[in-house]
């Protein structure tokens, strides 16, 4: 079979359509350099002096490489400590929404019950209000608790969040209502519904509920320097932002790699379950 051959009206719509190609590539590109070239200059600026970092003109490559930033934040800073409380409120507070949102979520997909409607609103009014307002009722409430400087205090607020409940609640509404009626004429109740049916099948808004809720734990600042008021509950970074304050003003190079640690781990795992994320809110928009 011959190819029909090329008219001059073809070769025009072609030459216009690999212009837009190339520009568009040419446009993501400079997009990319300029969104890593700020975490290109952290890293290379972790491996600088406080010296070579104040030269001006300032050096984009470090000049003598040196690990003493890092060995300060290992040896001197207590740096496991505040890993590990980083670790502790990020890992339970994954997990409770985990737990919550689901149910809840499930609750105002499947489940009717007097005030669904309501209760709903309520939790979409909740995600437009900036979380900066709630902060001084949160303290309040939680000094009053004889909570504050707790673990406690660092976890309860952020145990369930609106944004997961949504993010749940719109996944399960495409679940067929027929497969949760056989389930419960065989008997099943609802916490068996739930776990047997729906669970199975949240796994890509599950993924990036715990993705999203991790990331926000792990770089949530204001709250932890607010309610933690011992160096033992600090978190990486309200430690970063206190301990890179030096007796001669902000060291640099300390802040940089300090950046560097609490950046990297969540770097590491959204670049690892980043399909998750994406296939979890595509699917959750569309549903």
């Amino acid at each position: 079979m011959t190819r029909a051959p090329e008219t001059a009206g073809t070769a025009r719509w072609r030459r216009p359509r690999a212009g837009a190609a190339a520009a568009l590539y040419l446009a993501v590109s400079i997009a990319l350099i300029l969104t890593l070239l700020p975490f290109a200059w952290m890293a290379l600026g972790s491996l600088k002096t406080e010296v070579e970092l104040s030269l001006s003109p300032p050096t984009f490559l470090p000049l003598q490489p040196t690990l003493d930033n890092y060995s300060t934040w290992l040896t001197q800073l207590d740096f496991p400590l505040h890993l590990g409380n980083s670790l502790i409120v990020a890992v339970v507070v994954v997990a409770g929404n985990l737990v919550f949102c689901t149910m809840f979520g499930y609750a105002l997909a499947k489940l009717d019950f007097p005030g669904k409607r309501m209760l709903f609103l309520l939790v979409m009014g909740t995600l437009m209000v900036p979380g900066i307002v709630t902060m001084i009722p949160l303290f309040v409430i939680v000094a009053n608790l004889g909570l504050a400087d707790t673990y406690v205090a660092l976890i309860l607020p952020f145990i369930a969040t609106p944004l997961g409940v949504f993010l749940m609640r719109q996944y399960m509404l495409a679940i067929p209502d027929p497969l949760l009626e056989a389930a419960r004429i065989d008997g099943a109740g609802e916490f068996r519904v739930l776990l047997r049916i729906v669970v199975p099948q949240c796994g890509a808004p599950l993924a990036t509920l715990a993705i999203l809720t991790f990331l926000s734990s792990w770089n949530n600042f204001l709250w932890p320097l607010v309610v933690a008021q011992s160096e033992e509950l600090y978190t990486l970074p309200v430690a970063l932002a206190l301990y890179a304050i030096g007796p001669n003003g902000i060291q640099y190079g300390l802040l940089m790699a300090g950046t560097v640690l609490v950046v990297a781990p969540v770097l590491v795992l959204f670049v690892a379950l980043q399909r998750f994320v994406i296939r979890g809110i595509a699917t959750t928009g569309i549903r």
